[in-house]
Parts: C-alpha cells; sequence; structure tokens
C-alpha cells in the first residue's frame, strides 16, 4: 500500500506540497489542478520524510457532485486537540477553496461512538462525515460498539500525527530508565491516564507488555482531564499528542520519555522512540480520515479525494496543517481502506495478546 507523507521544512516558514496520487488528469470541481505538489515519500521512505520526489502537478479524477448545502465534520472529540484542530484547517481552506460552507461539529464520549453513531444514521449525501483516527475500530476492539471500520465509507486521508507519546514529570522522571525502575520497584502503583477503550488504553497495555512492568490505569477522561491530572501529580505517566504537549515541554513540567514510532519524525526530532530505548514497541500513527455513511455514492468520494490533493499542494493549507504540529498526509479512499484493516488487526492482536 502506497503511503504519501509530506516532509515539512520549518526553515523560514516554508512547507513543501504533497505529491500527487494516480488518476485520469481532468479539470475538478473544486478548485484549480495547476499547483505544483512536492516532495512526497512513498512506502519505501523512512519515518523521519524520507527522500524527496520530483515536483509533479495534482491529477484529479472527473466528478459531477458538489455540495449544495454546509457540510457538517463530525469530530469525536472536544475543542482545542489535534483532531479538532486539524478539521478546522480543513474547513477553512475547503471553503476558501470551493466556496462552500463547512462547519465543525464536536461530539465527544463513549470512545468515540457518539460522533460514530451521528455519521452512521446521517444521510449518505456527501453533507456530513466522520473525521478521526482508528477510532472506530478501538471502540470495536473494546467492546463498546458492534461495528468497526466497514460500517462506514472510508474516504480519503487528510494528516498524520505521530503515535502518541508518553509523558512524565520531569522531575520525578526525567527519563525512560528512572520511569521504568521506578514502575519495577512499585507494581501496580504507577498510575497512568487514559480512556478505557480508547486509543491509548492498547497503547498503554502493549507499553506494559513490551517494558515488563504493571501500571495502575486510570480513565480521566479527555486530553485536557489528563493534562490537569498530570499537572497536579495525580497520575504519573500520560500518553498524549505533540501539539497537546510541547508547551508543557518548553516550560519544564513534562519530560518526553519515548515515541512508539518505528524511526524519529521530523515533526519531533528531539524524542527518542522506545525501540532506540531497548523497548520493542511500535503503535499505529494517528491517521486522520473522512469516514462517510456506507451508501454514499462514488462521485461524493471522488470530491473529497482531488479537494485533499488540492488542499496539499496549495502552500499556505500545507503550511496550515503543519501550523498545528501534523503533518499532511494523503491517501486514496481505496488505501485509506487497506490502512483501517491493517490498523483494526494491529491494534486486536494486541488486545488479544493481552487477554
Amino acid at each position: 500500500m502506497k503511503r504519501r507523507i509530506l516532509a515539512t521544512l520549518l526553515a523560514g516558514a516554508m512547507v513543501f506540497s504533497l505529491a500527487a496520487c494516480s488518476g485520469s488528469s481532468s479539470s475538478s470541481s473544486t478548485a484549480s489542478t495547476t499547483a505544483a505538489a512536492a516532495g512526497a515519500a512513498d512506502s519505501g521512505a523512512s519515518a523521519d520524510g524520507g527522500a524527496a520526489a520530483p515536483a509533479a502537478d495534482v491529477e484529479t479524477a472527473a466528478t459531477s457532485w458538489e455540495p449544495s448545502t454546509t457540510v457538517s465534520i463530525v469530530v469525536p472529540a472536544g475543542a482545542g486537540g489535534n483532531t479538532d484542530l486539524s478539521a478546522r484547517v480543513f474547513a477553512q481552506y475547503a471553503k476558501e477553496m470551493t466556496g462552500h460552507d463547512f462547519i465543525v461539529v464536536n461530539a465527544n464520549g463513549a470512545s468515540g461512538s457518539v460522533a460514530a453513531n451521528q455519521v452512521l444514521s446521517a444521510a449518505p449525501d456527501g453533507h456530513t462525515f466522520l473525521y478521526g483516527h482508528t477510532l472506530v475500530n478501538v471502540a470495536n476492539i473494546a467492546g463498546i460498539t458492534d461495528y468497526n471500520y466497514t460500517a462506514f465509507k472510508l474516504g480519503p486521508t487528510f494528516a498524520k500525527d505521530p503515535a502518541q507519546q508518553l509523558y512524565t514529570n520531569s522531575e520525578k522522571y526525567p527519563d525512560m530508565n528512572s520511569f521504568i525502575e521506578a514502575a519495577k520497584a512499585a507494581p501496580g502503583q504507577l498510575k497512568a491516564c487514559t480512556e478505557v477503550g480508547a486509543y491509548t488504553y492498547y497503547l498503554l497495555l502493549a507499553f506494559e507488555k513490551a517494558a515488563d512492568i504493571d501500571l495502575d490505569l486510570v480513565d480521566v477522561g479527555s486530553n485536557s482531564d489528563k493534562i490537569t491530572a498530570m499537572l497536579s501529580g495525580q497520575v504519573d505517566l500520560m500518553p498524549g499528542a505533540y501539539i497537546n504537549c510541547k508547551d508543557y515541554l518548553a516550560s519544564g513540567d513534562f519530560a518526553c520519555i519515548g515515541a512508539p514510532t518505528e524511526e524519529r519524525y521530523d515533526l519531533i526530532p528531539d524524542i527518542p522512540t522506545l525501540k532506540e530505548q531497548g523497548i520493542d514497541l511500535v503503535y499505529p500513527d494517528c491517521d486522520f480520515s473522512f469516514y462517510f455513511p456506507a451508501d454514499t455514492p462514488d462521485d461524493v468520494i471522488v470530491w473529497y479525494e482531488n479537494l485533499v490533493q488540492e488542499m496539499h499542494a496549495n502552500p499556505e493549507a500545507a503550511e496550515a496543517i503543519a501550523g498545528v504540529d501534523m503533518m499532511p498526509y494523503y491517501l486514496s479512499a481505496a488505501e485509506s481502506a487497506e490502512n483501517e484493516e491493517w490498523m483494526y488487526n494491529y491494534i486486536k492482536d494486541i488486545a488479544d495478546s493481552l487477554q
């Protein structure tokens, strides 16, 4: 499966655009296709961005569909986190590029199933879709829902966030060794915050197994609740997205003791991987995709594929994605479905191995 990730050059605040995917070259109903795309790495590229590919024009497929009313982007999270902020970037530039209205609808709760159920019951007309990362898979694996990604029609993937990193109180546990030593000295006593049945829950279970430690997993709620629990000293460890934690790293309140990625990303180049530190754990990245009601017509999906490619090829839009500490990342609808299948099986294998 091809994966295309945009390498961003932060020097001079200049962002390269994403290379196009294959398809018949024709005019699109969304925006101009003349913008040049640069530097996308394929599946052979390393996690740090890989070598830049030659610039190429965006290639879009023909579609007769376009929105006829406001589009609702249903987000399974509250305002201010990486999911919400990147959805708002898409909504802003989608309106600028197409003239149609897009709104973000925050529907947090029940490991994303509140938002998912809202979209499943919506009309399959392209005007409502779910935006997030593998949330429906994790909720299904946890037994919260009786459906996974196959209940939806996958649209394109829009952005990538590295697998959530592990954060600690910098004074108590400044690095991985100090945390592991403390966890082994007090089995089951160090607290790690999560939401039961969520993405971070299985990350922590896998971390316990790989590091041969026993933690007390505490369900504290949303991202903001996790940060509050960390700052107040109620918990010792927090999985988190870089955008939510970078200010606390800068202030010295938090230490980041590792990232469960195969290699370091340019986005977080100073954060060591778990593998570098002898902990054999790689966890799926947060790949943010569009999930539509199952009977959504193919023309609708093509329209959104075209729009995402054109948005990535727009330097201002690509820079805006980088501005919320995420990476522009394109997969077609078919590739997104393959990616969802891989992530579902990967996390399910973790869950099954820990039964």
